[in-house]
This record gives structure tokens, sequence and C-alpha cells, in this order.
């Protein structure tokens, strides 16, 4: 069980992070609000906590997107790893 959670969420046009009972945002894209949780996620994951980024499915349910130690670095959208 993850020490620390990363929720993204979609609000109409715009993404959101969620953590700790807080919300962070908006985001313009999914890949945009992705980057900047797992961000945080993997500097917790440097700390000590399990650390997680799930997504909110088109069937309602989170899925893990990323999850500290399971993946080695922030996933990178195209236009970015291309610089």
């Amino acid at each position: 069980m993850p020490d620390a959670r990363y929720f993204i969420v979609q609000h109409d046009d715009q993404w959101s992070i969620k953590f700790n009972d807080e919300e962070y945002g908006p985001y313009k894209t999914k890949d945009e609000a992705m980057l900047f949780a797992i961000d945080a996620a993997q500097k917790l994951g440097q700390y000590g906590d399990n650390a997680q980024v799930v997504l909110l499915g088109e069937d309602g349910h989170f899925h893990t997107e990323w999850s500290y130690g399971r993946d080695a670095a922030p996933a990178r959208s195209p236009s970015r790893a291309a610089g």
C-alpha cells in the first residue's frame, strides 16, 4: 500500500492533482498534470515514501499510472522528450 497517492482528475476541459485533501492546478492537459504529479511522487519516493500516481479512468475507478520503484523516471511527453 502506498504511503502517498497523487490523484489525477479531470474537471470539464482541465486537469488537476489531488493530494492530502489539497487540489493543485488547473493543468491544460492530462500529460502536464501527470508530469507534475510524477515529479512530486518521485521526490517523496527518494525520501523513503512509497509514492504512487493514479488516474481516474472512464470507468470511474482510479488506475495506477506510476509507482516509485517500479518506474525509473517520470514519464515525458513526446514534445519534451524530443528536445
